[in-house]
């Protein structure tokens, strides 16, 4: 059994079956779906698991619980990932009392027509539970990332179980060798980065709590410089740079786009940019294109004319930035047009809304194949981009 205290009990499980996480992030390291059990006076189970992994995390529970029975079954989200056996839940343990918010309560009907809860407690942003020693204050957190979501901050062991907040993707059984920080930012940018006014919201609300451990819904535990995982959630979610470096993310068809972008990354380094990443968007897993573009402070964009307008994926890839919240970042552009070139334009046009955009100078035009003039943009728009 793995504790998180002396009386907080880990009661999640792993997920290797998993391909594609809500139906669109890849997950080649599976996931974690976390459960707690705090045992006191009264017990509390905090969350229950995907609809996958009922059996094991059932059995996992009954572990932590050690021959006694849950009073209250707490939910923090709704999202099914973490809501799918609350019926089962209830089936094997049917004297427990369930603690949610109205609206959790009205989603509970909602994606459980036929389940009657026999005991209920509604809780309001504020209030509190007495389990014993340990107190459990609700702490909302509406659209972080959906509206009904509430953390819940436990003062005596100063833990905050922090819902889908400081999760990240990859199962817990598998080590990361690329650190917290990689796939934690795929998973934010690509599942909470939208809401970053709400996450700030929440932060605050953090600020004022003595917070020795985080338990999220998803990824480890964490336990040592709480300050380094607060710090990178505020960077994220005020749209802030995290570092100094050139994101270039490209589409070609025949190639001569392709070539381009590969001239201009080798005039970056050669003019000393701190860092250079490439991302070919109909070949590489767009979400980490996503995580790159917001995590560095240059975005380079690079695309073909096509059918009047620019190349799917780019389109696509663009979409994903704006509606995320997309800002305060140096863009350039890049096109490729054999007879009416038109991407540059279009992809400008797509950033109309976004805020704080500066577009970089020169815009690359490429007509066909490179010649001495798109070279030369292409070494001008490398100076000016390492000198910004």
């Amino acid at each position: 059994m793995q504790y998180v205290t002396d009386s907080i009990l880990y009661a999640g499980v792993n997920d290797h079956g998993i391909d594609l996480f809500e139906g669109q992030y890849e997950v080649p390291n599976g996931m974690a779906y976390n459960s707690y059990v705090i045992l006191d006076e009264a017990v509390a189970v905090m969350n229950t698991v995907d609809a996958r992994k009922t059996q094991e995390w059932l059995e996992k529970v009954a572990e932590a619980l050690d021959g006694r029975q849950p009073d209250y079954l707490v939910v923090q989200h709704m999202e099914p990932d973490h809501s799918a056996s609350i019926e089962a839940f209830l089936q094997k343990y049917p004297g427990v009392t369930v603690v949610g918010n109205a609206m959790i309560f009205m989603m509970i009907g909602r994606f459980f027509p036929a389940l009657s809860v026999g005991k209920k407690r509604m809780v309001k942003d504020g209030d509190q539970l007495e389990l014993g020693v340990h107190t459990l204050q609700f702490v909302f957190a509406p659209m972080v990332h959906w509206p009904e979501v509430m953390m819940v901050y436990e003062a005596s062991e100063k833990v905050l179980f922090s819902a889908d907040g400081f999760g990240k993707f990859g199962a817990l059984d598998v080590e990361d060798a690329e650190g917290w920080a990689c796939e934690a930012r795929r998973y934010y940018f690509g599942i909470v980065g939208k809401y970053g006014m709400q996450v700030q919201n929440v932060l605050k609300k953090a600020a004022g709590l003595d917070i020795s451990v985080i338990c999220p819904l998803h990824g480890p535990v964490l336990t040592e410089n709480l300050g380094y995982y607060l710090d990178l959630y505020d960077t994220w979610s005020s749209y802030r740079p995290e570092e100094k470096g050139v994101c270039v993310c490209y589409t070609s068809v025949y190639g001569h786009t392709k070539e381009a972008v590969e001239l201009l990354c080798e005039k970056l380094k050669e003019a000393g940019a701190p860092k250079v990443v490439c991302n070919d968007l109909a070949r590489c897993d767009m979400p980490e294109a996503v995580e790159d573009a917001f995590r560095y402070d240059r975005l380079v964009l690079a695309t073909t004319t096509y059918n009047t307008d620019i190349f799917p994926f780019m389109r696509t890839f663009i979409e994903h930035l704006t509606e995320r919240g997309y800002q305060n970042r140096t863009v350039a552009l890049m096109e490729n047009g054999s007879w009416a070139p038109a991407a540059n334009r279009v992809m400008k046009s797509m950033f109309a809304n976004a805020k704080d955009i500066t577009f970089a100078e020169p815009m690359v035009t490429v007509q066909s194949a490179l010649n001495e003039q798109s070279r030369e943009q292409i070494e001008a728009l490398a100076k000016a981009l390492v000198e910004i």
